[in-house]
């Protein structure tokens, strides 16, 4: 059994080495025979990102410039030769050894992906409009009711990934990742974990933020009703 870690960061010179702790941390919870590799993705940072990272030991990619969570995880998958493939953020910091939860599930054969489910935070953020739009855009396409869909912690079978092909850009990809992965029949599994990371608030560049991912979740799941019409 080997497991991949994919890590895609963008100017996050203050937290990737303690993320990378934090899952080095967590081998123990696996058996002696399963292997964990951590490919980190540099986004394009202008920071010292890639430097911070590479002293950890792990595999590190460097992009010239920023392409996007989507893009830095399809450069990541290209090293990635795990039976699970992991998706983490880069700001989890030594939270990130609540990773472990998200791969026990499959590895137990109780799930085909599992998503990470995080406490309440106390700090307020928006008004959980695209939190709504996430919710019920894969309830609209699937029928599943997913509470987390918007999750970027992440755990799948590799065949999955390898089946839906290359992962969406922008911040609508978890959303469009999920409709695609139960309308093939995949059991996706939420899984509580006590993670936590950089929270946007009630402000101009938190508000930007929100409005970008809700627009581009909007348009994917415009693309999807585009492509349902098209086969009936």
């Amino acid at each position: 059994m080997k497991i991949s870690v994919l890590i895609p960061a963008f100017n996050e010179e203050h937290n990737i080495e303690e993320t990378i702790k934090g899952i080095k941390k967590s081998e123990h919870k696996f058996d002696q025979d399963t292997k964990l590799s951590i490919v980190v993705i540099d986004d394009g940072s202008s920071d010292k990102t890639y430097e911070k990272a590479r002293q950890t030991g792990v595999e590190v990619i460097r992009l010239d410039e920023n392409v996007g969570k989507g893009g830095a995880l399809n450069h990541g998958m290209k090293m990635a030769d795990g039976d699970i493939v992991v998706f983490l953020d880069a700001d989890l910091k030594e939270s990130s050894h609540e990773f472990y939860k998200l791969v026990l599930p499959i590895i137990k054969g109780d799930a085909d992906a599992v998503i990470a489910k995080f406490k309440p935070v106390k700090t307020k953020g928006g008004f959980g409009l695209v939190k709504g739009l996430a919710f019920y855009g894969v309830r609209l396409f699937t029928g599943e009711k997913v509470t987390c869909a918007l999750s970027g912690q992440r755990a799948f079978k590799r065949e999955i990934l390898e089946e839906i092909g290359r992962i969406p850009d922008g911040y609508g990809l978890e959303v469009g990742m999920l409709i695609d992965i139960l309308k093939k029949g995949y059991k996706v599994k939420e899984v509580e974990v006590d993670m936590y990371h950089d929270v946007t608030g009630r402000n101009i560049k938190g508000f930007m933020h929100r409005g970008k991912q809700f627009f581009d979740i909007l348009k994917v799941l415009l693309k999807k009703i585009g492509e349902r019409k098209q086969i009936a």
